[in-house]
């Protein structure tokens, strides 16, 4: 193989050299849309030549109106297995399965080629993602019901054609929550902060010295889902949270401060890089403008000897801006779905879970 290319480019030129002239010769009426969205870390751009052992090759996503599925989505998938290259740029666009069912690059074992161009209809496409149909309204519920990751899915990646029109405006409409909805989410996780804050201090005054750190990483997974947040950007699953944490605005001051906070060896150590990192996000919070200014100085838990930001106290004033009837419905401090359910088995249930809201 040659040296390795990220798997997006890959996919692009995969398109642009390989697939569009098939597309383009032998269905030249057809009206379709190409793309790269969905699992995988390449989709996101964190794939390394280590992610080449799985789900990693030259692939993509093609997209037809729903009649043009019904009368060529076979007849595609066919030209496409006797007309495509059997390598390209060195890779092979043939694909095997590995024993757990995930595919790998294989050499093809005749002249057909089993490629990953999958062919799909936008709607169901997008809504086998989300659980809901985004080419309808929207509703808060929907909003909230569903994983950032499976939002990031679809508004990560590249669309290198959109002939139907469809991908690119759909994309912008699940680009972030719409403005209330945010607000709810922003108000959760304050709230989570504020029933956590003052714990790490406790288990280390009684010499629980395990408690103490898991409780404070806990409160840093939480700083850094508030730093996505209002930075307005979807936070990807844990494999990558940190990777994509790292490419935020705010991580080149924040991160190194949580880095201490994990690094810490006494509870009193670990207070304090963790009251830097409160101070460092409500003075980021206060810049967002959208609540009153409020106090960006720690102070203490009642007469506990624990320094705390108070966060409940940015969770009521953000709550209090909320206007739409609907998202004032939904479940107080609840949020939204990765803020109430840590389950990767949680993602198959999506529609049963929905049923909370």
């Amino acid at each position: 193989m040659e040296k390795f290319i990220k798997g997006l480019e890959l996919s692009r030129l995969f398109y642009l050299e390989a697939v569009q002239p098939i597309i383009n010769k032998k269905f030249p009426q057809l009206t379709y849309s190409a793309a790269l969205l969905g699992q995988g870390s390449d989709v996101l751009g964190f794939d390394t030549s280590q992610s080449m052992d799985h789900d990693w090759g030259p692939r993509l996503l093609l997209f037809l109106s729903e009649t043009d599925f019904s009368l060529y989505k076979a007849e595609i998938d066919k030209v496409l297995k006797h007309e495509l290259p059997m390598t390209f740029l060195g890779y092979p666009t043939n694909f095997g399965l590995h024993a757990d069912g995930t595919t790998v690059m294989a050499e093809a074992e005749n002249t057909l080629v089993n490629h990953r161009i999958k062919i799909h209809t936008v709607k169901t496409y997008f809504k086998s993602i989300l659980n809901f149909d985004p080419t309808n309204e929207i509703q808060p519920a929907d909003w909230v019901g569903i994983p950032q990751n499976n939002l990031l899915m679809l508004t990560a990646g590249s669309v290198f054609h959109d002939g139907l029109g469809k991908i690119v405006p759909l994309r912008k409409k699940l680009e972030y929550y719409p403005f209330d909805v945010w607000l709810y989410i922003l108000a959760a996780q304050w709230q989570r902060i504020s029933q956590e804050e003052h714990f790490m201090g406790r288990c280390g005054q009684v010499a629980d010295d395990l408690g103490s750190r898991i409780i404070a990483a806990q409160l840093v997974r939480d700083i850094m889902c508030l730093c996505f947040m209002m930075e307005r950007k979807y936070y990807p699953y844990s494999k990558w949270f940190g990777s994509a944490f790292a490419q935020l605005k705010c991580s080149g001051q924040v991160l190194p401060v949580l880095l201490k906070v994990m690094s810490a060896g006494s509870w009193q150590e670990r207070q304090d890089h963790l009251c830097a990192a409160y101070e460092f996000i409500a003075a980021m919070h206060n810049s967002l403008r959208i609540t009153e200014q409020l106090p960006a100085k720690v102070s203490q838990f009642h007469k506990r000897p624990f320094m705390v930001i108070q966060a409940e106290e940015f969770a009521c004033v953000i709550r209090d801006q909320i206007k739409d009837e609907q998202v004032l419905a939904l479940p107080k401090n609840l949020g939204a779905f990765d803020q109430f359910i840590n389950s990767t088995d949680a993602l198959n249930y999506l529609e049963k879970i929905k049923s909370v809201f």
